[in-house]
Protein backbone atom coordinates (compact mmCIF):
# COMPACT_ATOMS: atom_id res chain seq x y z
CA UNK A 1 0.00 0.00 0.00
CA UNK A 2 1.53 3.21 -1.09
CA UNK A 3 1.18 6.11 1.36
CA UNK A 4 -1.20 7.94 -0.88
CA UNK A 5 -4.05 5.21 -1.25
CA UNK A 6 -7.22 5.94 1.16
CA UNK A 7 -7.77 3.54 3.68
CA UNK A 8 -11.58 2.45 3.45
CA UNK A 9 -14.07 -0.08 5.74
CA UNK A 10 -17.16 -1.11 4.63
CA UNK A 11 -19.97 -2.11 6.59
CA UNK A 12 -23.02 -3.62 5.34
CA UNK A 13 -25.43 -6.06 6.30
CA UNK A 14 -25.58 -8.33 3.24
CA UNK A 15 -22.09 -9.82 1.85
CA UNK A 16 -23.12 -9.94 -1.86
CA UNK A 17 -23.28 -6.20 -1.49
CA UNK A 18 -19.80 -6.03 0.32
CA UNK A 19 -18.41 -8.01 -2.49
CA UNK A 20 -19.56 -5.42 -5.02
CA UNK A 21 -18.46 -1.99 -3.43
CA UNK A 22 -15.03 -3.77 -2.83
CA UNK A 23 -14.71 -4.59 -6.12
CA UNK A 24 -15.42 -1.59 -7.82
CA UNK A 25 -13.60 0.56 -5.12
CA UNK A 26 -10.31 -1.34 -5.31
CA UNK A 27 -10.79 -0.38 -9.27
CA UNK A 28 -9.07 2.67 -8.35
CA UNK A 29 -5.63 2.67 -7.40
CA UNK A 30 -5.56 5.31 -4.49
CA UNK A 31 -8.18 3.23 -2.43
CA UNK A 32 -7.49 -0.04 -0.18
CA UNK A 33 -10.56 -1.38 1.44
CA UNK A 34 -9.17 -2.88 4.96
CA UNK A 35 -11.47 -4.66 6.46
CA UNK A 36 -15.45 -5.07 6.26
CA UNK A 37 -18.15 -5.77 8.64
CA UNK A 38 -21.51 -7.17 8.40
CA UNK A 39 -22.92 -5.38 11.42
CA UNK A 40 -22.69 -2.15 13.13
CA UNK A 41 -21.19 -3.62 16.25
CA UNK A 42 -18.16 -5.40 14.05
CA UNK A 43 -17.90 -1.79 12.27
CA UNK A 44 -17.42 0.09 15.41
CA UNK A 45 -14.80 -2.87 16.26
CA UNK A 46 -12.90 -2.61 13.46
CA UNK A 47 -12.50 1.32 13.27
CA UNK A 48 -11.64 1.17 16.98
CA UNK A 49 -8.91 -1.25 16.43
CA UNK A 50 -7.75 0.65 13.32
CA UNK A 51 -9.56 3.50 12.14
CA UNK A 52 -9.63 3.90 8.01
CA UNK A 53 -9.30 6.99 6.18
CA UNK A 54 -13.55 6.73 5.37
CA UNK A 55 -15.76 4.25 6.74
CA UNK A 56 -18.54 3.73 4.03
CA UNK A 57 -21.25 2.85 5.99
CA UNK A 58 -25.26 1.18 5.42
CA UNK A 59 -28.15 2.79 7.22
CA UNK A 60 -29.79 -0.79 8.20
CA UNK A 61 -27.92 -3.04 9.92
CA UNK A 62 -27.79 -5.58 12.75
CA UNK A 63 -26.98 -4.30 16.29
CA UNK A 64 -25.93 -0.86 15.80
CA UNK A 65 -27.45 0.98 12.66
CA UNK A 66 -25.58 3.27 10.58
CA UNK A 67 -26.82 6.87 12.63
CA UNK A 68 -25.51 4.66 15.74
CA UNK A 69 -22.37 4.07 14.25
CA UNK A 70 -21.95 7.49 13.19
CA UNK A 71 -22.53 8.80 16.45
CA UNK A 72 -19.83 6.66 17.62
CA UNK A 73 -17.35 7.29 15.42
CA UNK A 74 -17.83 11.27 15.58
CA UNK A 75 -17.11 10.92 19.35
CA UNK A 76 -14.20 8.40 19.40
CA UNK A 77 -12.09 9.04 15.95
CA UNK A 78 -13.83 12.60 14.57
CA UNK A 79 -11.09 12.52 11.83
CA UNK A 80 -12.54 9.35 9.93
CA UNK A 81 -15.06 10.38 7.60
CA UNK A 82 -18.39 8.84 7.29
CA UNK A 83 -20.00 8.06 3.64
CA UNK A 84 -23.40 6.67 4.19
CA UNK A 85 -24.37 4.26 0.96
CA UNK A 86 -27.85 3.86 1.29
CA UNK A 87 -30.89 2.65 -0.58
CA UNK A 88 -33.06 4.81 1.06
CA UNK A 89 -33.59 8.16 -0.75
CA UNK A 90 -35.96 9.56 2.08
CA UNK A 91 -34.76 13.02 3.78
CA UNK A 92 -35.41 12.63 6.96
CA UNK A 93 -32.66 9.66 7.03
CA UNK A 94 -30.47 11.68 5.51
CA UNK A 95 -30.99 14.68 7.30
CA UNK A 96 -30.40 13.07 10.84
CA UNK A 97 -27.36 11.22 9.55
CA UNK A 98 -25.81 14.15 8.58
CA UNK A 99 -26.76 16.01 12.06
CA UNK A 100 -25.11 13.36 13.60
CA UNK A 101 -21.65 13.93 11.22
CA UNK A 102 -21.56 11.71 8.80
CA UNK A 103 -19.74 13.70 5.58
CA UNK A 104 -21.41 12.47 3.35
CA UNK A 105 -25.10 10.75 1.65
CA UNK A 106 -24.83 9.00 -1.51
CA UNK A 107 -27.42 6.30 -3.04
CA UNK A 108 -26.77 2.83 -3.69
CA UNK A 109 -28.18 3.45 -7.31
CA UNK A 110 -25.36 5.57 -7.87
CA UNK A 111 -22.59 4.69 -10.84
CA UNK A 112 -19.07 3.20 -9.64
CA UNK A 113 -17.17 6.37 -10.56
CA UNK A 114 -19.92 8.17 -8.45
CA UNK A 115 -18.97 6.19 -5.43
CA UNK A 116 -15.55 6.24 -6.07
CA UNK A 117 -15.74 9.83 -5.97
CA UNK A 118 -17.32 10.25 -3.35
CA UNK A 119 -14.89 8.34 -0.96
CA UNK A 120 -12.28 10.88 -2.00
CA UNK A 121 -14.41 13.93 -1.38
CA UNK A 122 -15.23 12.64 1.96
CA UNK A 123 -11.47 12.01 2.34
CA UNK A 124 -10.24 15.62 1.30
CA UNK A 125 -12.80 17.20 3.82
CA UNK A 126 -15.59 17.73 1.15
CA UNK A 127 -19.17 16.78 1.27
CA UNK A 128 -20.81 14.40 -0.63
CA UNK A 129 -24.49 14.61 -0.98
CA UNK A 130 -26.45 12.67 -3.87
CA UNK A 131 -27.78 16.17 -5.71
CA UNK A 132 -31.72 14.54 -5.51
CA UNK A 133 -31.21 14.10 -1.80
CA UNK A 134 -29.35 17.58 -0.96
CA UNK A 135 -32.50 19.31 -3.14
CA UNK A 136 -34.62 17.57 -0.15
CA UNK A 137 -33.22 18.70 2.24
CA UNK A 138 -32.85 22.42 1.30
CA UNK A 139 -36.30 22.49 0.17
CA UNK A 140 -37.45 20.84 3.64
CA UNK A 141 -34.70 23.43 5.34
CA UNK A 142 -36.43 26.08 3.41
CA UNK A 143 -40.15 25.69 4.18
CA UNK A 144 -39.09 25.27 7.84
CA UNK A 145 -36.36 27.89 8.44
CA UNK A 146 -36.50 30.72 11.01
CA UNK A 147 -35.47 33.75 9.76
CA UNK A 148 -31.83 33.73 8.74
CA UNK A 149 -29.43 35.24 11.51
CA UNK A 150 -28.44 38.96 10.80
CA UNK A 151 -25.56 39.21 12.56
CA UNK A 152 -23.39 36.72 10.02
CA UNK A 153 -20.27 39.06 9.07
CA UNK A 154 -19.05 39.50 5.28
CA UNK A 155 -15.90 37.26 5.95
CA UNK A 156 -18.23 34.40 7.38
CA UNK A 157 -20.54 34.93 4.15
CA UNK A 158 -16.87 34.25 2.38
CA UNK A 159 -15.96 31.45 4.18
CA UNK A 160 -19.09 29.32 4.60
CA UNK A 161 -19.55 29.90 0.49
CA UNK A 162 -15.77 28.47 -0.26
CA UNK A 163 -16.97 25.61 2.20
CA UNK A 164 -19.97 25.15 -0.01
CA UNK A 165 -17.43 24.92 -2.61
CA UNK A 166 -15.66 22.17 -1.58
CA UNK A 167 -12.23 23.98 -0.05
CA UNK A 168 -10.73 22.95 3.13
CA UNK A 169 -9.72 24.95 5.83
CA UNK A 170 -6.27 25.49 4.29
CA UNK A 171 -7.46 26.29 1.20
CA UNK A 172 -9.87 28.57 2.81
CA UNK A 173 -7.10 30.20 4.91
CA UNK A 174 -4.75 30.50 2.03
CA UNK A 175 -8.15 31.75 -0.44
CA UNK A 176 -8.40 34.45 2.07
CA UNK A 177 -4.96 34.96 3.21
CA UNK A 178 -5.53 34.32 6.76
CA UNK A 179 -4.58 31.08 9.25
CA UNK A 180 -5.81 28.33 9.77
CA UNK A 181 -6.79 28.87 13.39
CA UNK A 182 -8.85 31.58 11.91
CA UNK A 183 -10.96 30.04 9.60
CA UNK A 184 -11.48 27.48 12.44
CA UNK A 185 -13.02 30.18 13.98
CA UNK A 186 -15.34 31.67 11.79
CA UNK A 187 -16.32 28.14 11.30
CA UNK A 188 -17.39 28.11 14.68
CA UNK A 189 -19.63 31.04 15.05
CA UNK A 190 -20.90 30.31 11.11
CA UNK A 191 -21.94 26.80 13.31
CA UNK A 192 -23.35 28.63 16.68
CA UNK A 193 -25.12 31.00 14.28
CA UNK A 194 -27.38 28.32 12.09
CA UNK A 195 -27.04 25.76 15.06
CA UNK A 196 -25.05 23.12 12.63
CA UNK A 197 -23.29 20.59 13.60
CA UNK A 198 -21.30 19.62 10.81
CA UNK A 199 -20.47 21.69 7.32
CA UNK A 200 -22.71 19.57 5.29
CA UNK A 201 -26.02 20.98 7.50
CA UNK A 202 -24.58 24.81 7.59
CA UNK A 203 -24.13 24.69 3.55
CA UNK A 204 -27.30 23.31 3.44
CA UNK A 205 -28.75 26.06 5.90
CA UNK A 206 -26.74 28.60 3.64
CA UNK A 207 -28.67 27.48 0.70
CA UNK A 208 -31.82 27.35 2.22
CA UNK A 209 -31.39 31.04 3.30
CA UNK A 210 -30.49 31.94 -0.08
CA UNK A 211 -26.86 32.91 0.68
CA UNK A 212 -25.59 30.30 -2.12
CA UNK A 213 -26.65 29.41 -5.24
CA UNK A 214 -28.25 25.84 -5.30
CA UNK A 215 -25.28 24.94 -7.85
CA UNK A 216 -23.15 25.09 -5.49
CA UNK A 217 -24.85 22.47 -3.03
CA UNK A 218 -22.53 19.40 -1.90
CA UNK A 219 -23.11 16.86 -4.80
CA UNK A 220 -22.55 18.65 -7.29
CA UNK A 221 -19.55 16.15 -8.50
CA UNK A 222 -21.76 13.32 -7.84
CA UNK A 223 -24.47 15.02 -10.63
Amino acid sequence: MTEQQIKVLLADDHAVVRAGIRQFLETAADLNVIGEAGDGEAAIDLIAQNPPDVAVLDIQMPKSNGLEVTRWVKAHHPHVGILILSAYDDEPYAMALLQAGANGYVLKTASPSEIIQAVRDVHAGRSAVDAVIAQKIVAHMSAKAPAPPETITAREMEVIQLVAKGFTNKAIALQLSISDRTVQGHLAHIFDKLQADSRTEAVMKAISYGWIEQKNTPGDSLR
